[in-house]
């Protein structure tokens, strides 16, 4: 019920809340809490099923979801054959044990009900053929899965590129929850204002390296639980390639590019309180140390749509601001 091994160098137990922002919490805790013993699971509806294109589909990606960064030739049909739009920062080419950040909440504006915007950690191994295994958390808004338009806290994982296994939250068996006061697939709250008061939320997901179980921790005290070692096959030992980013889906339902905002909708340039930051990212090597990332690489199929702009300082770390607005008149 509880991992072997924290990553060093995270304070656990520790809150630590910078004086900008307070504890984010979760809108259902009003009405009560869970006793021990128990989980709080998001509860699944018709209209919720209903919403979906058909009952296998309900509650999974669509194929093709993942950013694929070759920056020497970036590949063409990303956006042609998937919708999927990205603004991500991430490191390849060693072995990863897990990755953690810290990451700005807001409330972008979705334009079509069937697309989302999302801000998440991709942790990933094998190749990005039919075979991609991925772990991923952050936060989404969602209409198609959720039926609002709420900021939610969120998971995904797929052992076969979102083909047939995988989904988000608890959805699916896969994902075993241990943690009795967050509810995945829940609202959270505070959210970041333009200009105003900056809210974030840090995440953390590490490989146990006695039991090979993939943990999830929420703030500094809330392990969530773990994504157990069978369900993978190249993450079973180590993943190859960690992103933490942007995602949206453009639909061009009216033949014009999506208006679908991604992080706060404003273009990196803008800085803090204004476009949606990452901090604080790291990734935990073989020694189960956190460590920041080395050669941090960036990625977008289209920068006049969203961006991403990384740095780094002391406090906040290796950081990146990104996101946009979608359409505009460089993006039509």
């Amino acid at each position: 019920m509880k991992p072997n091994f924290h990553p060093e160098g995270h304070p656990f137990g520790e809150s630590k809340v910078s004086s900008n922002s307070k504890p984010i919490t979760q809108p259902w805790h009003q009405n009560g809490r869970c006793p021990d013993g128990t989980i709080p699971v998001r509860r699944t509806k018709k209209d919720d099923m209903l919403r979906a294109s058909s009952v296998q589909h309900f509650g999974k990606k669509k194929d093709r979801s993942f950013p694929q960064p070759k920056p020497a030739k970036p590949l063409p049909d990303i956006i042609s054959q998937s919708g999927h739009q990205h603004a991500i920062a991430y490191v390849e080419g060693d072995k990863y044990y897990g990755a953690k950040a810290t990451i700005n909440v807001w409330d972008p504006k979705i334009q079509q009900p069937n697309e989302f915007s999302l801000s998440q950690m991709w942790i990933l191994g094998g190749s990005f053929g039919q075979d991609l295994n991925s772990i991923e958390a952050g936060w989404q808004v969602s209409p198609d899965l959720y039926g609002d338009n709420n900021t939610r806290l969120f998971t995904y994982w797929t052992s076969d590129a979102y083909q047939a296994t995988g989904c988000y939250n608890l959805l699916c068996s896969g994902f075993i929850q241990i943690n009795s006061d967050i509810a995945l697939g829940a609202s959270i709250s505070p959210l970041s204002k333009y200009s105003s008061s900056q809210y974030d939320i840090s995440i953390l997901v590490w490989k146990d390296p006695k039991e090979g179980n993939w943990w999830m921790q929420f703030g500094n005290d809330h392990v969530m639980g773990y994504w157990p070692a069978p369900l993978f096959s190249y993450l079973s030992d180590s993943a190859s390639m960690i992103e933490w980013g942007g995602e949206v889906v453009n639909s061009e339902s009216d033949g014009q590019h999506t208006s679908t905002q991604m992080g706060s909708g404003h273009f990196p340039e803008e800085g803090f309180g204004k476009a949606s930051y990452f901090k604080n990212i790291q990734i935990v090597d073989g020694d189960n140390k956190l460590r920041a990332p080395k050669d941090l690489g960036t990625y977008t199929e289209q920068d006049s749509c969203y961006n991403v702009q990384t740095g780094s300082a002391g406090d906040w770390g290796s950081y990146f601001y990104y996101g946009g607005p979608g359409r505009n008149p460089n993006c039509p």
